[in-house]
């Protein structure tokens, strides 16, 4: 299985779970998918998911936009699942780069209603990204060269929940790093999950683009903690005492790893003596104060 495949299948998840809220929420949505080249097949995985949800778009409007190149080409691929779409769909084949979603989300008519962007290739400049947070609740999957994060761009253009990862091919291809901003808690941890359900005989690896030692880590329900630990230390460290609930999220945005296994490299690194609690006895609830111990005190994070 390819990085491609890998982003398909997050792709579809995320649909599954995107849709039935968006429907419930407006009468309304968009889902724009604009390719910069190479692999377009997320579009018919996502006209196929689409399909499945036939009986909830009665009286719904949703729009599709494909954004691509290649000519005649993709209309032709994507016929056969846009003819098992009911008729409360619409799908729009634009020809050109992710540069044409502007004008392509207006003509739409995107703004204010739920919307939920791919664009896979290319760096978007921010006018792209602006545009992409004009949704009413929006969520952008995002996928460029490895090497830089678009963190900062992300968040500049308006979505307050930003996390990434580099998804490493074991055959020596180029990595891709996948950025994900989204203003929906529930979205992120969705996102999350996905990342950890998908093949893990996918021949991928993940990557966390702000760990320095450039760990690979194995794609399984349980990754190996270890660099999580030694995240949420230096964090601890860096910015003093935060409660779990903030621990949680600084997992979940800032680390590729998900807001749940937190609580397992913190209860790790408590039985290391490697942190502090107040209170220092009950559950590891969320308003649970942690600490960096003393640097005498402090046993492996490892």
């Amino acid at each position: 299985m390819s990085t491609d495949a890998v982003l398909r299948e997050l792709l579809v998840r995320q649909l599954d779970h995107w849709l039935p809220g968006a429907l419930h929420r407006s009468r309304r949505a968009t889902l724009a998918l604009a390719y910069a080249g190479g692999d377009a097949g997320g579009a018919e995985a996502a006209l196929r998911v689409v399909s499945e949800f036939a009986d909830r778009l009665r009286g719904r409007r949703l729009t599709v936009l494909v954004l691509a190149g290649g000519g005649t080409e993709l209309p032709a691929r994507l016929g056969a699942a846009e003819a098992a779409l009911p008729t409360d769909v619409a799908v729009h084949v634009v020809p050109g780069a992710p540069d044409r979603l502007p004008v392509a989300l207006k003509a739409a008519g995107a703004a204010g209603a739920p919307l939920l962007v791919v664009i896979d290739g290319g760096e978007p400049d921010p006018g792209v990204l602006t545009a992409v947070a004009g949704g009413r609740p929006a969520e952008l999957l995002l996928v460029t060269p490895a090497g830089r994060s678009l963190r900062g761009p992300l968040t500049d253009a308006g979505f307050p929940l930003v996390t990434e990862v580099e998804l490493v091919p074991d055959d020596d291809g180029p990595a891709r790093l996948f950025s994900y901003g989204t203003g929906s808690d529930k979205g992120l941890d969705v996102l999350k999950d996905a990342l950890w359900a998908v093949d893990e005989y996918a021949g991928v690896r993940y990557r966390d683009p702000a760990d320095p030692a450039g760990r690979l880590l194995a794609i399984t329900l349980d990754p190996e903690p270890g660099p999580l630990r030694r995240e949420l230390l230096a964090e601890l460290t860096r910015s003093g005492p935060r409660t779990v609930t903030e621990l949680r999220r600084f997992a979940a945005t800032s680390t590729v790893y998900r807001a749940a296994d937190a609580n397992r490299a913190l209860a790790s690194l408590l039985a290391a003596g490697a942190v502090t609690r107040d209170p220092e006895h009950g559950r590891l609830g969320g308003d649970v104060v942690v600490s960096a111990a003393p640097a005498g005190d402090a046993g492996s994070s490892a």
